[in-house]
């Protein structure tokens, strides 16, 4: 048993000395000599010296494993602190002491507390640099080709973050008024189409998909394209809209000539009044839904083209309307027309079919508005003639009157009749001054236009001349009458008194013709026609002392005699002077 428990030394306490013990007695047992047993003692004490060098060098290599450690986990912190930005940090042991696994477990929490913040930082870097690269794809058009960005490690300040948020602020409010413009733009779209009759979804998804209403707000391109094909988009429509505004209004214009060509009635004009409706609006102010479609305008054409052809088959009544209407402008201007001949050459022009039915009534509208401009330089002359021919009307009235012998007499509407004498003294004295302006105003009217200016085809000078001679004849024959009745009441006063009496010559029968009347003709009308006829008046002679005799004839009324009789003689009568 002895035996047993010394080969066994673990039984026991196992020692170098017990051991070193056990191997003397085996050594003894078996008979090593000393200098065998000196060699295997300093083998063991080698053996046992390599083990401690093997020992003693693996703690060395761990200290210096864990100086490298501590140094960089110093180098670490120096590092995430400045790509963090931080010159300091709380829970960083200011102090160097204790063993290096001391040292090194009181820098690990800082350590994972900046690494933890670091990591946060790069997320916040990615989150921001992300949505930068987003919306700056977006602004290019090339948000299917975004990328992961890449954060710099190396500079995790907040400045730098700040930077970016700015960035980004920056971006985000750029994209908010991309996409102001975008939606104006899509909402101008819109309005144009409706105005147009276009469809709106094709038009603005041609010019991007995502410009589609049924998609959301945040998913329209607003893009650099984008923005540009919708504004040339937008500036295609306006001129759309305008080039078909013109045409409508061409079109509305042209129909409401057709229609008061041909005095188209009311109801059938109604059924045109949204072609109508816009003939004098700008641009800016038609904004009905379908007011310029293209279908509008196809109609407003069709109707115009069968008015135009309507208007041709009808164009002797057009025509012969307007020739109505030059002949009612010189017929108040009293401009004596030959209307048969312009009505045969209007019949003829048409039959003919050499003159394109615009091109004669555009013809008559400038015959027209010639009348009219002749006919307004007429107007200050003729109604000076007007103030004259009433003139006359009251002297000729007032001459009537004075010869009535009952005129005082006590009856009804003498005193109506009195007082118009009164004003028709007043009026008559004013001829002279009235004739004299009206020859001046004559004179001058002729000279500035170089025709002679006619009275229902008289020439109004000779008509004032005539009256002219017929008041001096008339002032002649009232002298004569009065020196006659002087004559008269001599040889009255000298039967009286005794001697034998001349011969009193006897009083003339004939009526003084007194200054151009109005005159009813054989229908009722009023006519204020002059007449120049010597021959029906009285022929004038001129005696050996060169004053003028009338031979007796019948009275003759000059507003009745005809307009042609009246200028068959105007050649033959002598002006005079006119006498106030």
């Amino acid at each position: 048993m002895a035996a047993v428990e010394a080969e066994n030394p673990l039984l026991g306490q196992v020692t170098c000395g017990s051991l070193l013990e056990r191997l003397q007695q085996i050594w003894d047992e078996v008979g090593e000599t000393e200098e065998e047993r000196d060699r295997m003692l300093l083998q063991l004490e080698q053996d046992c010296l390599d083990v401690y060098k093997r020992k003693v060098d693996h703690a060395v290599k761990s200290r210096a494993h864990l100086l490298q450690t501590l140094a960089d986990a110093r180098v670490v912190l120096t590092n995430l602190l400045s790509a963090l930005g931080e010159k300091t940090y709380v829970g960083i042991p200011e102090k160097t002491s204790g063993t290096i696994k001391e040292q090194l477990e009181a820098i690990a929490p800082a350590l994972e507390r900046l690494w933890k913040q670091k990591d946060d930082r790069i997320k916040e870097f990615y989150d921001v640099q992300s949505q930068i690269q987003k919306i700056c794809a977006e602004i290019s058009g090339t948000s299917e080709q975004v990328e992961s960005p890449l954060v710099d490690e190396s500079d995790l300040s907040t400045k730098k973050l700040d930077g970016f948020r700015a960035q980004l602020q920056d971006l985000q409010k750029e994209k908010s008024e991309r996409l102001h413009k975008v939606l104006e733009f899509v909402s101008t779209v819109h309005d144009l189409c409706a105005v147009l009759g276009m469809d709106f979804l094709t038009t603005v998804t041609e010019v991007h998909p995502s410009l589609n209403d049924s998609r959301s707000t945040q998913l329209k391109s607003i893009s650099d394209d984008t923005l540009s094909r919708l504004a040339d988009t937008v500036l295609i429509l306006k001129e759309d809209k305008s080039t078909r505004l013109h045409k409508l209004q061409e079109l509305a214009s042209q129909l409401i000539d057709l229609w008061n060509l041909m005095d188209t009635p009311p109801e059938e004009r109604a059924l045109f009044d949204h072609v109508t409706c816009n003939i004098s609006a700008s641009v800016d102010e038609v904004t009905a839904p379908g007011a310029l479609a293209l279908d509008l305008i196809e109609q407003a054409e069709v109707e115009a083209e069968r008015l135009d052809h309507l208007k041709a088959s009808r164009m002797k009544e057009i025509a012969f309307k307007r020739q109505t209407e030059l002949e009612h402008i010189f017929a108040r201007a009293h401009i004596e027309i030959d209307t048969e001949a312009a009505r045969e050459r209007i019949l003829s022009l048409i039959d003919s079919g050499s003159v394109e039915p615009t091109d004669l009534l555009a013809d008559m509208d400038n015959q027209i508005e010639k009348a009219k401009e002749e006919a307004t330089s007429r107007k200050e002359i003729l109604d000076k003639v007007e103030k004259w021919m009433s003139a006359c009307e009251e002297e000729s009235w007032l001459e009537d009157y004075n010869r009535d012998e009952n005129r005082y007499n006590v009856s009804r509407g003498a005193h109506l009749n009195l007082k118009r004498a009164e004003k028709a003294r007043v009026l008559v004295n004013k001829i002279p001054a009235l004739v004299d302006s009206l020859v001046a105003k004559t004179r001058t009217w002729e000279e500035d236009h170089g025709i002679t200016f006619t009275y229902d085809g008289v020439p109004l000078l000779a008509m004032l001349d005539e009256y002219a001679m017929l008041r001096h004849d008339r002032e002649e024959e009232k002298k004569r009458l009065r020196e006659q009745k002087k004559l008269s009441e001599l040889s009255i006063k000298e039967q009286e008194v005794g001697p034998t009496p001349s011969p009193a010559r006897q009083a003339s029968a004939k009526k003084v013709v007194g200054p151009p009347r109005a005159n009813g003709g054989a229908n009722g009308s009023t006519s204020r026609r002059l007449s120049l006829n010597a021959h029906q008046n009285g022929s004038r002679s001129v005696n050996r002392d060169g004053k003028r005799e009338a031979r007796p004839t019948a009275p003759v009324n000059y507003v009745a005699v005809s307009k042609e009789d009246a200028s068959s003689h105007v050649s033959g009568v002598e002006p005079l002077p006119i006498t106030p």
